[in-house]
């Protein structure tokens, strides 16, 4: 049994993050501000803090020590900080998630040397000064250089599942189902993908294994945004209405102007494979399409 810290864990793939760790008999403590409440009864500690505020993550994590740490909010290089000083000594592994929009160049089959975060060059600020791509690339180049535990940096593509709370496939199938306009940048473009119960996999095998730096975690296989309304289309029974120029209301959340999507390759040889798209993208489209039906 190991002892384990999660911050965040209350939704989504950090909710199936902590499930997993009950499941296997872990002491689990979850951090978060209190705002969402959590479903796991007495199986887990629960620790009320606000994880920007320096003095009071310091003092409710004073006298810690833990096996694993989990850090699902982190958005910022100010927070990194923090945590590189609060942890010192305390932590046997961190596993920080990442994103994709790291690579501040969209491309074809991004590998984890597309973004060094060793050479990065280090600022200070809070989540509100940076962008969500800059405050993650930020928080990697604090952790890999400023932290005396080892670290892990999963790079997530866009995580997809039934229970996703910011509901972006979701939009797509409601809009073709209620004869909305949905924007794009590019229908041909092809982007990363991961279900959610593939995220919180990947999480714990980071945190559980021998890995550490950062790491693509994504389905291999990708898909054409033309084709993935394709298949949203044949679900609902609709023709979706499709402009390429649009605003804040129509613009798909998928919407980029060319390829944008990972390897998998380092995380396949430290001997972890994601389900690939196929298998799975299709049916969660028919899944959504019959509840929004």
């Amino acid at each position: 049994m190991k002892k384990i810290l999660v911050f965040g864990g209350t939704r989504f793939f950090g909710k199936k993050l902590v499930e997993l760790l009950i499941e296997k008999g872990h002491e689990v403590t979850i951090a978060t501000r209190g705002k969402t409440e959590h479903s796991f009864g007495d199986k887990v500690n629960h620790v009320l803090v606000d994880r920007t505020n320096k003095e009071e993550l310091a003092s409710a994590f004073a006298n810690t020590e833990w096996d694993i740490i989990y850090d699902n909010i982190c958005y910022s290089p100010n927070d990194a900080f923090a945590a590189c000083e609060i942890f010192e000594g305390k932590t046997k592994k961190y596993v920080f998630t990442s994103t994709m929009s790291t690579y501040v160049d969209l491309g074809a089959d991004l590998s984890e040397s597309d973004f060094d975060p060793c050479t990065y060059e280090i600022r200070s600020g809070n989540v509100e000064d940076f962008s969500y791509g800059e405050g993650k690339r930020l928080a990697e180049a604090v952790f890999f250089r400023k932290a005396n535990f080892p670290v892990v940096a999963v790079r997530f593509p866009i995580v997809l599942g039934e229970d996703d709370y910011t509901r972006r496939l979701h939009f797509h199938i409601e809009s073709v189902a209620e004869d909305k306009v949905i924007s794009f940048l590019n229908m041909d473009a092809r982007m990363s993908y991961i279900l959610s119960d593939d995220a919180s996999d990947f999480l714990k095998f980071a945190g559980f294994s021998n890995i550490a730096g950062p790491y693509n975690a994504t389905s291999s296989g990708t898909y054409s945004l033309k084709e993935l309304m394709g298949i949203i289309e044949q679900n609902v029974g609709k023709k979706a209405k499709i402009a390429l120029v649009g605003d804040d209301e129509t613009r798909s959340p998928f919407a980029v102007p060319k390829d944008w999507y990972m390897s998998q390759e380092k995380s396949i040889a430290a001997g972890f494979t994601c389900s690939p798209l196929e298998s799975w993208l299709p049916n969660l489209v028919k899944t959504l399409s019959g509840q929004v039906k």
